[in-house]
């Protein structure tokens, strides 16, 4: 209900008011609520998220019985990074950079269906990689072994890379729709 101010004014006499000693703060106090609501803080949701997050991910990832995991005592073995200083930089470089990607992947409902092929891809190079190394420990060192090392590290980066590309393109194509809805 819409009243005129210049009509409550016709009837206005001017008095005399006294506000109360404390009246400004109370106005302040009022002002502030008003102008700036308390937001609700979800950084628990958040933590808790991201805990649920990882437990899922061990125990999708992890072994199921401790007797599947077979144990290995080879006290002479090679690797790549065995076989001279430049090589085992080059492996410590794109195993980190691999578990730098991996530590970076968000896993939800929508895009679990692409995880599922990505890392099926990646656990193929990973078998092949341990066969090479195996391949690198009976016959020998070879160029050409170690070039297929090198290279199978840097399919599963490149994997990776592109498995975080189609993330983002995933989740800019959600906000988009969520933004046009």
């Amino acid at each position: 209900m819409q009243k005129d101010i210049k009509n409550l004014l016709q009837d206005f006499n001017e008095e005399d008011f006294e506000l109360s000693v404390n009246h400004e703060a109370k106005f302040q106090k009022k002002l502030t609520q008003e102008l700036h609501p308390k937001k609700k803080s979800f950084k628990w949701l958040y933590v808790a998220a991201s805990i649920v997050l990882l437990i899922g991910l061990s125990i999708t990832f992890l072994p199921k019985n401790i007797t599947d995991v077979p144990v290995k005592k080879v006290p002479d073995y090679i690797s790549l990074g065995n076989v001279s200083p430049e090589l085992k930089t080059i492996e410590t470089y794109y195993t980190n950079s691999i578990n730098t990607q991996l530590s970076q992947l968000d896993l939800t409902k929508e895009n679990k269906e692409l995880f599922d092929g990505y890392f099926a891809k990646i656990g193929e190079l990973t078998k092949e990689y341990k066969s090479l190394t195996d391949e690198l420990n009976t016959n020998g060192i070879n160029d050409n072994i170690i070039n297929a090392l090198i290279g199978n590290l840097q399919l599963r980066l490149q994997l990776l890379k592109r498995l975080q590309k189609q993330l983002n393109e995933l989740k800019n194509t959600n906000q988009n729709e969520t933004q046009t809805v």
